[in-house]
């Protein structure tokens, strides 16, 4: 091909610019806005099959991934088609205006999967590639081919979000052969694929266009760097379809195996981190030439959690969709630009928070909540000065003080009284005791209070043993302000990074944010998320069960269960009765209606009759975390959130830890770890919440707790201390392990208060 020179059209041109493999194919359609008289359609033809004839003899050469990167970064941008459509069809000769047919007829291809296995068994057996050779390149020429070969009939609609149409079978048997393939195939089937992006299109996509992406996207060839310029084209078209289109790939997407699924979920978190870390800086093109790369996989990979998402169960894990690599990025000036521009045309991660791990999320909401202390205690201080009044340092603080003895109802007329300072730094002081709060205080009294709030006996929750969780108690009276009390705990929880021992369902987290953040009118309705038979399984296990039965139930349903639209709820002893709709108690539940009584039951125990207390608890919880970051939580991160981790994995703890005064290789480290390792799980969590004031794990693992062991020059018949605001423990230097299990075992077992009064 060198020294020869064609009259290109527009698409020729960029074709020209792929990488030399690619330039001998012919183009699927016409390019736009030529310079040159076009040639006549038969001059054309035959000008691009002895070019495609040149190709084939060359075909065996490898290609680099410097040559891909050098001339396959140099794709055209994809822009609208429609809009490229009419840029193009005027600029076209005559002889090759003729009609697109809007529905192309599929040619016949009856290869099948055990003919294409047994071909692929020949080949590597013989040597002899040129039927598998052949099949590669026919395959993968066009979108109309792809079809034509994996469509299960050739020109069947399929136009059903159930049932893509795709023989899926066959689509696995070829791309596990392709990697094994020799290498001139497997770059004849990336040619292909360029043919087929490149192409002009009319009019919007069709079906089997839609099917033809969902092929190619499995394709394994893209885990390479090498082959990114073309993936990133790919995902860009596919980010670009309509709102509908979309809606098909969802539900197409979900019938993947949960093998192929996750492989495909992986590789787009690996073209997302490679793009915004590369290993090596030449691998990519220039980040300023292809900004888009990033957003179009993370599009892309979106239709992969909506997947997941309406998948029952899931197909993976959640957190399996988090990219840690953006633990790494300014996910603040994200936050800006997410707040600053919503969900228009600018990106920003945190328009599609599933990616974000909860770190992020956490890093995001702290330093969110810092900002917003910060103005907080600026504004006090302003105030101060300009009144020409003396500054006390105390203003900067939301100053708690309390007395043991009266600890709900002093903590209570607190955080009431100082309701303008919630946003402040927490500081807490038990009276009469001497303690300066650096932290562990703090940890103490919100450990205490919700011990004491959610004893069975307080009676503001009830505690389920089925589900081993707290509810809210049904009993109505005219001040819920202790739900606000415990709804503001939280908040100052999740602000002062406080991890709580409560034990709400999942469901309480989901009502927390509908909406995620607090209407302005406060006669708004809060907390009425939609409530089913799983929710309810969450919290009533034997309830749902019974109302599951009852609608599989086959008899008849009116005779034998003999109910009504209404129901009993016990309210402190007392058995009160409620309609779940006007006259429901003249209503009796039959075969016809029990869908609709078992939905307003289940709607009636998990909203209506807890509403009030609810509410409370909801502006309670939204008074502190009144913040936008609350919008790119799940429901289980909000839970991550306020309750930490309940796993304790003293390994990773003992990997984490810091000294000072000993080594880990003393003997009394050695001891203390055989001793800590050794704990049953209650005496484990005991030892956390002596060293640290609470015994769950945050959210960054234990890692974040920056756990310190220190020596202190005492006799070794003292007790270990705790710093519980360093989250360190001071250990005398025991000699035997006998010895440091006996002391630490009182220490941790005791470790209430100061003691001082």
């Amino acid at each position: 091909m060198d020294g020869e020179h064609f009259a290109l059209s527009g698409v020729e041109r960029e074709r020209a610019k792929l990488p030399p493999i690619f330039n001998s194919s012919p183009p699927t359609g016409f390019g736009r806005g030529a310079k040159q008289p076009f040639p006549s359609l038969g001059t054309f033809i035959n000008t691009l099959s002895q070019r495609r004839d040149t190709v084939g003899r060359n075909m065996t050469g490898t290609l680099t991934s410097t040559q891909w990167l050098k001339h396959g970064r140099e794709l055209p941008p994809i822009c609208d088609v429609r809009q490229k459509q009419r840029l193009s069809i005027d600029t076209l000769p005559p002889e090759v205006k003729a009609p697109f047919p809007c529905d192309p007829i599929i040619p016949l291809r009856t290869k099948t999967t055990k003919e294409f296995q047994e071909d692929m068994e020949h080949a590597v057996q013989t040597g002899d590639w040129r039927e598998v050779r052949e099949f590669y390149l026919t395959t993968f020429e066009s979108f109309i081919e792809i079809n034509a070969a994996f469509k299960r009939e050739a020109n069947g609609s399929f136009n059903t979000i159930d049932d893509s149409g795709v023989n899926a079978k066959f689509v696995n048997a070829v791309y596990d052969a392709l990697l094994s393939t020799p290498q001139d195939i497997q770059k004849s089937v990336l040619k292909g694929i360029i043919n087929s992006l490149l192409r002009e299109w009319k009019g919007p996509r069709t079906k089997d266009d839609l099917r033809a992406y969902f092929i190619l996207v499995q394709n394994p060839q893209y885990s390479s760097t090498s082959t990114y310029v073309i993936y990133a084209h790919l995902l860009r078209q596919i980010a670009a379809l309509s709102e509908a289109d979309h809606h098909f790939l969802v539900h197409w997407l979900k019938k993947l195996s949960a093998r192929r699924f996750r492989l495909l979920v992986e590789r787009l978190l690996q073209f997302i981190s490679t793009r915004l870390f590369p290993a090596e800086p030449d691998e990519l093109p220039p980040l300023t030439k292809c900004s888009w790369w990033v957003p179009s996989a993370t599009k892309v990979l979106s239709l992969f959690n909506a997947a997941n998402s309406v998948s029952s169960p899931p197909i993976m894990p959640f957190t399996d969709f988090y990219n840690i690599t953006l633990e790494h990025i300014d996910f603040m000036e994200e936050y800006r630009t997410w707040q600053n521009y919503g969900n228009s045309n600018r990106f920003s991660f945190c328009q599609f928070p599933f990616i974000l791990s909860a770190v992020v999320k956490k890093a995001i909401i702290q330093k969110d909540s810092e900002q917003q202390m910060i103005s907080q205690a600026r504004q006090s201080l302003v105030s101060k000065v300009s009144r020409r009044q003396r500054v006390d340092m105390n203003l900067l603080f939301l100053n708690i003080k309390v007395r043991r003895a009266q600890l709900l109802s002093d903590s209570l007329d607190e955080l009431m009284r100082k309701r303008c300072d919630l946003k402040k730094k927490l500081r807490v002081t038990f009276v009469g005791e001497a303690g300066l709060d650096m932290g562990g205080l703090t940890k103490e009294w919100f450990l205490l209070l919700v011990r004491q709030i959610f004893h069975t006996d307080y009676g503001m929750f009830t505690y389920m043993k089925d589900s081993r969780c707290h509810w809210f108690s049904s009993w109505k009276c005219d001040n819920y302000s202790e739900f606000q009390l415990v709804g503001t705990l939280m908040g100052l929880a999740v602000y002062n990074s406080i991890a709580l021992d409560i034990h709400f369902p999942l469901y309480c987290y989901r009502k927390l944010l509908t909406p995620p953040t607090a209407p302005c009118d406060q006669n708004a309705l809060v907390g009425m998320a939609t409530a089913t038979l799983e929710d309810l399984q969450q919290i009533m296990p034997e309830l749902a069960h019974g109302l599951g039965e009852l609608l599989s139930y086959e008899g008849n349903v009116e005779e034998d269960f003999y109910l009504t639209f209404q129901v009993l709820q016990e309210e402190m002893g007392i058995a009160k009765s409620y309609n779940l709709k006007p006259g429901g108690d003249k209503i009796p539940v039959t075969k016809q209606n029990r869908k609709e009584y078992v939905q307003l039951y289940v709607d009636f125990l998990l909203n209506k009759s807890i509403y009030k207390q609810f509410a409370a608890f909801y502006h309670g919880f939204h008074s502190v975390c009144a913040s936008d970051a609350l919008m790119l939580l799940r429901p289980e991160e909000v839970e991550m959130l306020v309750c930490g981790s309940p796993e304790l994995d003293m390994s990773a703890l003992q990997k984490a830890a810091q000294y000072e005064g000993y080594s880990k290789t003393d003997t009394t480290v050695r001891c203390f770890w055989d001793v800590v390792l050794a704990f049953p799980l209650e005496l484990q969590k005991k030892l956390l919440h002596f060293a640290t004031g609470s015994d769950r794990v945050p959210v960054g693992g234990m890692a974040d707790l920056n756990f310190k062991i220190s020596k202190i020059d005492v006799p070794t018949d003292w007790l270990p201390i705790s710093h519980t605001c360093f989250n360190q423990i001071c250990l005398p230097p025991y000699r035997t392990r006998k010895e440091l299990k006996h002391k630490l075992t009182i220490a941790i077992s005791n470790a209430e208060g100061f003691g001082l009064e």
